[in-house]
């Protein structure tokens, strides 16, 4: 009752502490992100590289602490498998928050390889997170229309040349690679709109998670199955967050094989896609049926 009374004031500290951190890190990061266009190649560049993967953990870390100062907050975690830092992942989650981004960075954080993730090229302009993140060397893609490629056959097939270029540079040091395949943040009324045939999930789309394993699959240890809840604030979680309303989160993660590569089987193209659409809606079902039985526990 009384955290609901100090909401609007809590939510007033609370973001101002939690931009001041993004600021404060964002900033180290895009600095030392300018020093490294000047760094050769080479075990300097991997050390510098450890460290600004160092300062994203902090404002990880720190943003979790500032979560769990102002929220009398329960944070699950339930991992099904083994996970190690010498390994690469790709990391497949559902989506509701801007917060599951930073609950994601903070669940890596000596866990797992320092996670990148897949980004709207818009979000270059957002401050702090879009240098930052470029600075990191995350993927800024820009995904073609159908009708845009109808219009401009030249631009058919460079997304995925985009892909590639940046997955190379991923391919020297364990990494974990993030990706949404929902492609937006799930709401009930995208859910309705999306006709989806899921209760708790958006329709997945396979297109960034082939192009990603055709880039580098070879090199994935595992397929991480992220699922991300907020069971007692499913509408609005970043809100409730910042009010200091939210009681728990669940982190569920099921450690899985990777899918069977194109390169390694007899399928053509046309085939692999139906093949691989195929395995990621079987782990949309199985994940929307694990969502269910978790918030009904």
């Amino acid at each position: 009752m009384i955290r609901t009374i100090l909401a609007p004031f809590t939510f007033v500290v609370h973001i101002t502490l939690q931009l001041l951190n993004l600021a404060l890190w964002g900033s180290l990061i895009i600095v030392l992100g300018l020093v490294k266009l000047v760094l050769p190649n080479g075990k300097i560049r991997s050390l510098w590289n450890s460290v600004m993967h160092w300062l994203m953990f902090s404002f990880g870390r720190i943003s979790v602490l500032l979560i769990r100062m102002f929220n009398a907050i329960d944070i699950e975690y339930a991992i099904h498998g083994e996970l190690a830092k010498d390994r690469w992942y790709l990391i497949i989650a559902n989506h509701l928050s801007y917060l599951d981004i930073i609950l994601l960075i903070e669940f890596a954080t000596h866990r797992i390889p320092a996670p990148k993730f897949f980004l709207k090229k818009e979000l270059i302009w957002l401050p702090f997170v879009g240098l930052g993140a470029w600075a990191l060397d995350m993927p800024f893609m820009r995904r073609y229309s159908r009708t845009y490629i109808e219009k401009y056959p030249e631009k058919k097939g460079k997304d995925l040349e985009t892909t590639k270029a940046y997955c190379e540079k991923f391919r020297t040091v364990p990494t974990t690679v993030i990706n949404f395949v929902e492609g937006t943040r799930f709401t009930p009324e995208k859910h309705a709109l999306k006709k989806s045939p899921y209760t708790h999930l958006l329709p997945a789309k396979a297109g960034g998670v082939s192009f990603t394993l055709a880039a580098m699959g070879e090199l994935f240890t595992n397929v991480l199955d992220i699922s991300l809840l907020y069971p007692n604030n499913q509408k609005h979680p970043m809100m409730a967050m910042l009010c200091g309303t939210m009681t728990k989160i669940i982190i569920d993660v099921n450690v899985e094989p990777v899918p069977e590569l194109q390169q390694n089987s007899q399928r053509n193209e046309s085939e692999f896609r139906l093949y691989f659409q195929d395995w990621l809606n079987n782990l949309w079902k199985n994940k929307d049926t694990r969502i269910k039985n978790l918030l009904e526990s």
